[in-house]
């Protein structure tokens, strides 16, 4: 391929910062509208299993916080 080849292939049309601001957020909008969003119930839902894996997380991490200053105390006392 020659050099002329290849530089009419990459040559694109240069757009005003106007224009790429249109052009950006008319592409924002054509990907919300792809968007399938929850239904109320599912929203529940997920809202519902991320508080509860919290909570676990939160119970594991105190616990082990509370062992873990059980043996410091044990072995600096």
């Amino acid at each position: 391929m020659s050099d002329t080849t290849v530089a009419k292939g990459k040559r694109k049309q240069r757009r005003g910062p106007f224009s790429r601001i249109a052009l950006y957020f008319r592409q924002v909008i054509d990907e919300l509208r792809k968007v399938v969003w929850p239904t109320r119930n599912e929203l529940w839902t997920y809202f519902a299993v991320v508080v509860v894996f919290i909570l676990a997380i939160m119970l594991f991490t105190g616990a082990l916080d509370a062992i873990f200053d059980r043996l410091v105390m044990w072995a600096f006392a």
